[in-house]
């Protein structure tokens, strides 16, 4: 409860300086944060951050896969597998560029 009422007073805190600032300031605000999201040092980051992500994710599946996996149900090792299948070795699920 304590987190939802921080989060609602951060909502309201926002809705009530954002339409105080006016259009001119959202529009100044939106703009400079299409400059920092299209600058290439932060786009190399986040894509770093990403890919980093993905391969914890695959050793979290893959440790988690090998545990658990004869205790899984069937239906679920079926679709697993199914999955597995569909996608290629060196498909990018994640829809991310690799520059």
């Amino acid at each position: 409860m304590r987190y939802r009422l921080t989060f609602m007073t951060g909502v309201v805190v926002g809705y009530v300086l954002g339409s105080r600032a006016g259009r001119e300031r959202y529009e100044q605000i939106r703009k400079t944060a299409q400059r920092v999201a299209q600058n290439p040092a932060v786009r190399n980051t986040a894509e770093s951050a990403a890919q980093s992500g993905r391969q914890a994710a695959v050793k979290a599946f893959d440790t988690v896969s090998t545990k658990v996996g004869d205790r899984m149900p069937d239906s679920l090792t079926e679709r697993v597998r199914s999955l597995r299948e569909q996608r290629g070795p060196t498909e990018d699920e994640w829809g991310t560029s690799n520059t």
